[in-house]
């Protein structure tokens, strides 16, 4: 840091309008004084000394090069020593990464208005927030955004149906591979995380694979999309797929029925049912008893226009009917039978509720969501079981 005199420092301490004259003390000694109550006022309220860094408040930086030029001074030691009720002119404060001189840090508040004290200003971004606006905004062309595209769609469908939720965004750890954010009014997916790193400063940081649901990308810093998130009054997370406690395995005293979840076997002669008896299976919630509910089956192309038998039913106690269906129904969209029927007056028909899936996966799925870890499974038809949904979109 270059030297000044007393001159250039009383110069750059001249936008301080000194309070009323102390007893005795030159009016150069008095915006020397007004300068270092600024200082003081920030010590009050932050409880230690103004420090150097790029992620500190730019008048935090202008205070931290202020106190580092007083302290450099004997004359200006020897005026404020008195008044030093915190200490602040012991000692030196730590250099900083990136030495700046007020011209510089100066610069950075060209075009506000009006020549009042610095701390009326506002809305000034320090350098890193600065950066990572500039990440956000600095995209490339998603080259595999196929891969990427049916994900955010799943998540619109998740949105609209109850599954997800989105909500504020609090802090830094939840941002990790595989999770979704809304930022700029657009959804960004995580869609890798490199090593995690710990700054000098102790902060912990990583280098991110962020893909948007506009078709580009962006390799930013974890911090950065943080920052991006902070500012952004519209930012929010959106939630993993939760099911949460969405029914008892037994009825508890005081608990409402609430409905059934029903399996149904068809009895249908359609060629590729018949082929696949044992697997052609509809999954749906009812609250009405399901003999009722599936009587008269042979005339509802829900039911394939044919007769059903039922092979599993679970009793559910308040719960959500339609929110844990979307739920069930998005597990197994990937083993959904596509299939067209006509009804009765011979219009074409695509029933949505029959999977191709065994019975023991459907079991399983169940229990899953009984004890709340459903989170983030879908079904894997390759493999004929449920794999964690995140694992799949990465490979």
């Amino acid at each position: 840091m270059s030297d000044l005199d007393l001159d250039d420092l009383a110069s750059e301490l001249a936008d301080f309008a000194p309070a009323e004259k102390k007893g005795g003390r030159s009016p150069h000694e008095e915006r020397i004084i007004a300068g270092f109550e600024e200082i003081q006022r920030f010590a009050d309220t932050h409880g230690r000394a103004p420090q150097h860094g790029e992620d500190r408040d730019i008048f935090e930086r202008l205070y931290a090069v202020r106190l580092d030029r007083l302290r450099e001074s004997e004359e200006c030691r020897s005026v404020l020593a008195p008044l030093d009720t915190h200490g602040l002119l012991i000692g030196a404060a730590p250099a900083p990464a990136e030495p700046m001189d007020d011209d510089a840090l100066l610069a950075e508040l060209e075009d506000m208005a009006g020549p009042s004290d610095i701390t009326e200003l506002r809305h000034v971004r320090t350098a890193a927030d600065k950066r990572a606006a500039e990440e956000i905004a600095n995209r490339t062309k998603c080259e595999d955004f196929d891969r990427f595209k049916p994900i955010f769609e799943q998540v619109q469908r998740d949105l609209e149906n109850g599954i997800r939720e989105t909500r504020p965004f609090e802090m830094k750890a939840e941002i990790e591979q595989g999770r979704f954010f809304i930022v700029g009014g657009q959804k960004a997916y995580v869609a890798e995380k490199g090593e995690t790193t710990t700054t000098d400063q102790g902060r912990t940081d990583a280098r991110l694979r962020v893909i948007f649901d506009n078709g580009t990308e962006s390799n930013m810093l974890m911090r950065s999309l943080q920052r991006a998130l902070n500012k952004d009054d519209a930012g929010r997370r959106i939630t993993d797929p939760v099911a949460g406690p969405l029914f008892a395995g037994q009825q508890s005293e005081g608990d409402q029925a609430s409905g059934t979840i029903y399996v149904l076997r068809s009895k249908s002669d359609h060629p590729m049912v018949a082929a696949n008896r044992d697997l052609v299976h509809k999954i749906g919630v009812t609250d009405r008893d399901v003999a009722h509910r599936i009587a008269g089956s042979h005339l509802q192309p829900t039911f394939l226009m044919a007769g059903v038998e039922i092979v599993a039913t679970y009793e559910l106690y308040n719960i959500a009917r339609t929110k844990l269906e979307n739920l069930i129904h998005r597990i197994f969209e990937p083993a959904r039978l596509d299939i067209e029927i006509m009804d009765r007056f011979g219009k074409p028909v695509v029933p949505r509720e029959w999977f191709l899936v065994p019975l023991f996966v459907i079991d399983e799925a169940v229990e899953k969501i009984r004890d709340g870890t459903i989170t983030g499974y879908v079904y894997d038809p390759k493999t004929a079981s449920l794999t964690r949904a995140v694992s799949q979109e990465r490979r």
